[in-house]
């Protein structure tokens, strides 16, 4: 796989979840390459997946469901962390 085919399919991702859809059908594997790609760091306790990002001062806690997807409640809430802090500012 390209970079840039990965890097167009983070920027879909990225508007799936801006325009709030689909927040019952995001793939956690491909959120959690969306927050590294967006300078987050990860730590994992359990099935906790914690991010932080300098400049973000919430701590971003996320759960994968048994079916490889992403608890909508959490999407919700990540979409209002990023559009809180401009999330397209950090694309560059």
């Amino acid at each position: 796989m390209s970079s840039g085919n990965a890097s167009r399919r983070n920027d879909r991702l990225l508007v799936s979840i801006l325009s709030g859809t689909s927040d019952a059908n995001i793939r956690f594997a491909e959120l959690r390459r969306l927050m590294s790609r967006l300078g987050f760091v990860e730590s994992v306790r359990g099935s906790h997946h914690i991010y932080r990002r300098s400049g973000v001062d919430e701590r971003i806690d996320l759960q994968p469901l048994r079916d490889g997807l992403a608890k909508k409640y959490q999407v919700r809430q990540l979409r209002a962390i990023f559009l809180r802090h401009g999330v397209w500012d950090w694309l560059t």
